[in-house]
């Protein structure tokens, strides 16, 4: 890669990670809307909603869990941070997703895939190292709520 795209590409890729973690603060500590609160949803859509919700967070993961910006260890940095934000944030946009509307082994599958995703993400924050064997657990875990949303949402 030429120097000059070099000097640009680590300042980008840190501003697109300081953006999304802006982004996903404010979506975190944003007012709920009126349909957010737990008023029960006719349970057909509930269900759509939170398995749209589910959709969108396993891709939100993949998609910035498997990133390349290249070998430059700021490129790197700013896409585990993302990876780590797409985690985290997606465990608690599914959990803030969830209402009695949505039928309840559903619901559990949904609420255990998130507490995973939360916990994976805080692990990662924290420094655990790839082969820790809590989060292979939680990973592990987490694959198999997923595959059991995907069979509950068709």
């Amino acid at each position: 890669m030429p120097d000059t795209t070099r000097s640009w590409l680590a300042p980008a890729a840190l501003a697109v990670a300081v953006i999304a973690l802006a982004i996903a603060a404010w979506g975190l500590f944003r007012a709920p809307r009126p349909h957010e609160g737990s008023a029960a949803a006719p349970a057909g859509d509930a269900k759509a909603q939170i398995c749209e919700a589910f959709t969108t967070v396993r891709s939100a993961v993949s998609l910035q869990t498997n990133a390349d910006l290249g070998s430059d260890r700021v490129a790197q940095q700013a896409v585990a941070a993302n990876a780590r934000l797409a985690t985290l944030g997606g465990g608690e946009f599914l959990l803030s997703r969830l209402n009695p509307g949505v039928p309840a082994d559903l619901a559990d599958a949904v609420r255990s895939f998130a507490e995973d995703l939360t916990y994976i993400g805080m692990g990662q924050l924290a420094g655990a190292p790839s082969g820790d064997p809590a989060q292979a657990n939680r990973e592990k875990t987490a694959q198999n709520s997923a595959a059991k949303i995907d069979s509950l949402c068709k």
